[in-house]
């Protein structure tokens, strides 16, 4: 239970994903090359999903209606058994809902459905996420977490890979202190569409991009094939690595951890979505090999 793996794709691109937290836990060309970060031991995940937040909550604690909850960094999802619902050979859909377990943490139900597909060499996730509750509001955030290896190949040079953005990023980062986003912007570490990327960006954790213009990034060493990343509904973009580990997560994100002096209820916090009964949010993220 739990380590059930479901593999799929096309003649491009093959993926694995495992019914523990929905989680991506490969992503193959057709050479057999592994482009996703292998969870060693600088940080043992692939590609969590965070869900019903994205970062850290205040002493780990959420307010709901007066009460307090016990939540820990990124929600709970990334450590649950979905039932895998339905299999291709092209992709599988998994989901989730609440029990026991969960409403001790967080007071809601939900349907949170994950749908993986390969077609023509991209992979596509999309995330849904339904409140069946027919008297309450659901509050959430969602986000993904995908981390790939950083050199993708073999021969690659490290200090040479960058991001090219869609559009240029002008306006200021965001930073997270003590697990809690910092009130301070500081000034965006992108050139024009470009962050050449190096470990002292790392420092201070994720460079966070809380007003991204762009739909798409490019990673990878130019003159190299890398990979193109695209999201849709996702608001915001987190850029991280543990310094010196050889991986780079790309994160599109709906939220981000709990502003440092919030005290206030879970449902005023910034970053949700907001479902009214029978309500949905949707979202997603493709990511394919491409020409840098």
């Amino acid at each position: 239970m739990g380590t059930e793996i479901h593999t799929f794709g096309d003649a491009s691109l093959r993926a694995a994903v495992s019914i523990k937290g929905a989680e991506l836990v490969s992503l193959t060309q057709s050479d057999g090359t592994e482009l996703l970060w292998n969870a060693g031991p600088e940080w043992r995940r692939h590609s969590p999903v965070l869900f019903p937040i994205v970062g850290r909550l205040p002493e780990d604690t959420a307010t709901i209606n007066g009460k307090s909850y016990h939540m820990t960094q990124h929600g709970f999802a990334r450590d649950r058994v979905f039932r895998l619902s339905e299999t291709t050979e092209n992709g599988c859909v998994l989901e989730l809902h609440e029990d026991e377990q969960s409403l001790a943490m967080f007071p809601f139900r939900f349907r949170l459905w994950i749908a993986y597909t390969i077609s023509d060499g991209e992979l596509t996730v999309r995330y849904t996420v339904r409140n069946p509750d027919e008297n309450r509001s659901l509050h959430a955030s969602l986000g993904a977490h995908p981390a790939f290896r950083w050199p993708l190949h073999p021969g690659d040079v490290r200090d040479e890979y960058r991001l090219v953005f869609e559009e240029a990023e002008p306006e200021p980062i965001r930073r997270v202190s003590g697990g809690l986003l910092a009130a301070a912007a500081y000034p965006t570490p992108v050139i024009g569409r470009e962050l050449p990327l190096d470990d002292s960006l790392f420092i201070d954790d994720a460079v966070i991009f809380d007003r991204i213009r762009s739909r798409s990034v490019v990673f990878g060493q130019p003159g190299r094939c890398g990979l193109r990343l695209s999201w849709q509904a996702f608001p915001e973009l987190g850029v991280w690595t543990k310094p010196g580990a050889p991986f780079l997560c790309i994160e599109p994100w709906h939220g981000m951890a709990t502003p440092q002096g919030f005290s206030g209820e879970f449902r005023d916090k910034p970053g949700l979505f907001h479902l009214q009964p029978e309500e949905e949010w949707e979202a997603c993220w493709s990511v394919k090999v491409a020409e840098f």
